[in-house]
């Protein structure tokens, strides 16, 4: 009782700070379920659920009225934290200290049933939620896991459908879906029904099935499966290919700004994925990329008039030697000494970009404009629907730079000393050349994500590069998996296209990223969507102790 009673407690607290910083008055613009539960009423939901069914797990001995209990007790206190709240706001002006304390907020909380009505309702609430969380901790895994993934979906398509609404529209026989689906904010209710039943049935006929239907491709010849590869690939590649003339102008600017940071996560996770190198001033790279390729086209400066294509050479040779010189002064450091030099050298760049002395040659902190577009078979790639494909080649080109580098005898060599540098040298691996390739392959990467950046806004200005973006790069391929390819785009869709599109709640963006990495850290430690040696690493001591002792 008392582990569900501190639960209950952090939980009361996490809901009420959420309350007065504004999130959930700010999400309850946005519909889940058109006039039935908004965003707002979404996350109040979603934080007692995770918090009832985290003591719901917690219970001694898994005893099931205990853990009944336990949920339903940390139910009631979180509803009573929020119904405090509530009749504080009523006597005293809270406007005062905490500006988000607005009598909307109460509505809100109230779900505008005034205060007389609204603390039953959240005090019934915050029950009810723990006796889901109870339900859901003693069912089996199968319905658990089903009832999840079908209410994910809901909440998914509810807080994504500014993408699949016009999504859907442009699809013929979609089109009729999108009317029964979706209303102009938020899922109607049948649709939300009816998303639920097939999402509920796909996942239980695959959690069922999915096992035989795995079995029946592994057990597939070599060459059939090597055509069903090939098959997938290229049809990833027709999608790819229209799908900026599919979503439209916003969308597809989303989808360059994710793919610049696809560029940027697959050469970090080369330095910290692959060599376990903390570099926490990689954003420097992504500066030299953008000011070489500046410095060489504009004709503002007056040096040189290169084209893109011209420059794009000698912008990606400065950073691979920009990569060598970071990595030779701190070829002996490790750990966090590393993390702080790094960091120094990218706090260096910015300095030096903002100094007087630079100001003829760098533009100073008026920066430099004037930078000319990329030019393909004479298309000028200016508009994002066209920078776009530009974008797609580099990304397609270095994601399969990594995958080869993976699995060579160079990434092997760095995954060794990932794992320990002393015996790593011991097996004859040469770290001063081991750790110098890391950097200067990470930092071409970046140089390129920065060359295509400057042709894209036309121009580059110090403070595009800050250190917040080292650390937007390190939180998504740490949420996607560190390591894992795949994981930097999906880390990326998660950490910036969202934000992206949801962007009436950026000011959050960083709240988000902070519970992001607590959950990711707590709950899925390997990532997203993480290599099967990670995975299997992280979950050893799991596996062992399910073990029976002889």
């Amino acid at each position: 009782m008392k582990q569900a009673i501190k639960i209950g407690l952090i939980g009361g607290v996490v809901e009420i700070l959420l309350a007065l910083i504004g999130m959930i008055e700010a999400f309850s613009q946005r519909y889940i379920i058109i006039d039935i539960i908004s965003m707002g009423h979404t996350l109040i939901f979603l934080v007692a659920l995770l918090m009832t069914s985290l003591s719901a797990k917690r219970t001694p001995h898994g005893n099931p009225l205990r853990a009944m209990i336990n949920a339903l007790t940390s139910g009631l206190i979180i509803g009573g934290f929020l119904a405090v709240l509530v009749v504080m706001g009523s006597l005293v002006n809270l406007r005062k200290v905490f500006i988000n304390a607005s009598p909307l907020l109460y509505q809100w909380l109230t779900f505008n049933q005034g205060i007389k009505a609204g603390i039953p309702l959240l005090l019934t609430g915050g029950a009810l939620c723990g006796f889901l969380a109870g339900l859901l901790f003693l069912s089996s895994k199968l319905f658990r896991r089903v009832l999840i993934i079908s209410l994910g979906s809901v909440v998914g398509a509810g807080v994504l459908q500014d993408l699949l609404r016009p999504t859907f529209a442009l699809w013929g026989p979609l089109s009729v879906m999108n009317e029964w689906l979706f209303s102009a904010n938020g899922l109607t209710l049948y649709g939300a029904i009816g998303l639920f039943v097939l999402i509920a049935a796909l996942s239980y006929v695959w959690a069922k099935k999915g096992n035989v239907i795995r079995a029946n491709l592994n057990g597939l010849s070599p060459s059939n499966q090597r055509v069903l590869r090939i098959t997938t690939f290229l049809t990833l590649i027709m999608i790819l290919l229209v799908l900026p003339q599919i979503l439209g102008l916003f969308l597809s600017e989303v989808l360059t700004i994710v793919g610049l940071y696809v560029l940027l996560g697959l050469g970090l996770n080369i330095v910290v994925g692959f060599a376990g190198l903390l570099d926490l001033g990689y954003v420097a790279f992504f500066a030299i990329g953008a000011y070489s390729i500046a410095v060489l086209t504009s004709p503002e400066l007056g040096f040189f008039n290169l084209s893109f294509w011209g420059a794009l050479p000698f912008a990606i040779f400065i950073g691979v030697l920009s990569g060598f010189l970071l990595g030779i002064p701190v070829l002996k450091m490790r750990g966090d000494y590393l993390a702080i030099a790094t960091l120094g050298f990218g706090e260096i760049i910015r300095i030096l970009v903002l100094s007087d002395v630079l100001r003829p040659w760098l533009g100073g902190a008026q920066g430099i404009g004037k930078i000319p577009k990329a030019h393909i078979a004479g298309i000028e790639m200016a508009t994002p629907q066209q920078i776009y494909y530009l974008i797609l080649a580099g990304c397609l080109l270095v994601g399969f730079i990594s995958w080869r580098l993976r699995d060579s005898r160079l990434g092997r060599a760095w995954m060794a000393v990932r794992e320990d540098e002393d015996v790593a040298q011991a097996m004859g691996i040469n770290l001063i050349s081991t750790k110098l390739l890391a950097f200067a392959t990470g930092a071409a990467f970046s140089a390129l994500s920065g060359a295509i950046f400057a042709s894209k806004l036309g121009s580059v200005y110090p403070h595009s590069f800050n250190v917040m973006i080292s650390i937007n790069i390190i939180c998504l391929v740490i949420v996607g998996g560190m390591g894992s390819i795949p994981g930097v785009l999906v880390g990326a869709f998660a950490l910036v296209g969202l934000p992206e599109l949801l962007r009436e709640f950026a000011e959050y963006r960083l709240l988000v990223y902070g519970a992001a990495l607590v959950a990711m850290m707590l709950l899925r430690p390997e990532g997203l969507w993480p290599e099967p040696l990670q995975r299997r690493e992280l979950h050893e001591g799991e596996s062992s102790d399910a073990k029976p002792n002889h």
